[in-house]
């Protein structure tokens, strides 16, 4: 096998793009750990799931979030592993189609947090495997 991806979802709406991640990696020879609508209205449900990335050793995370995209934000802002955000195309009124969720991970300060675009789970999966893999080989050399 090679790295490890943690996959995260902000609400149950958001899951047909996280798996589309989830099945990149999987083919890139990755092992994902995913947890689904741990969302913002609870931020209380983030902190077991970042627990378990932790005691896993997971080399990258993918948040994926609709509405606000808040939950790429505070995870980023938690770890010590790049993180990247898929903001989806979930949301109505002004932030509509995925424009506030995009808009707000590209403005976000947590370091660490790069972006794909709108609902591109297939980018994100390929990507975070790319650097899991690179880790994996890396940690194998020592």
């Amino acid at each position: 096998m090679g790295g490890k991806v943690g996959i995260v979802t902000a609400g149950t709406s958001d899951i047909g793009v996280a798996e589309e991640a989830r099945l990149m990696c999987e083919t890139m020879n990755c092992t994902c750990i995913c947890s689904y609508d741990v969302g913002m209205a609870g931020i209380h449900r983030i902190f077991p799931i970042l627990k378990k990335f932790t005691k896993n050793e997971i080399d990258v995370i993918i948040v994926v979030a609709g509405m606000e995209g808040a939950l790429a934000t505070l995870v980023s802002s938690l770890v010590d592993v790049p993180v990247i955000g898929v903001p989806t195309s979930v949301g109505y009124g002004y932030g509509e189609k995925g424009i506030a969720a995009l808009a707000s991970m590209l403005q976000s300060c947590a370091l660490g947090l790069s972006v794909v675009n709108i609902d591109n789970g297939i980018g994100a999966g390929a990507v975070a495997s790319n650097i899991a893999n690179r880790a994996y080989r890396k940690s194998a050399k020592c």
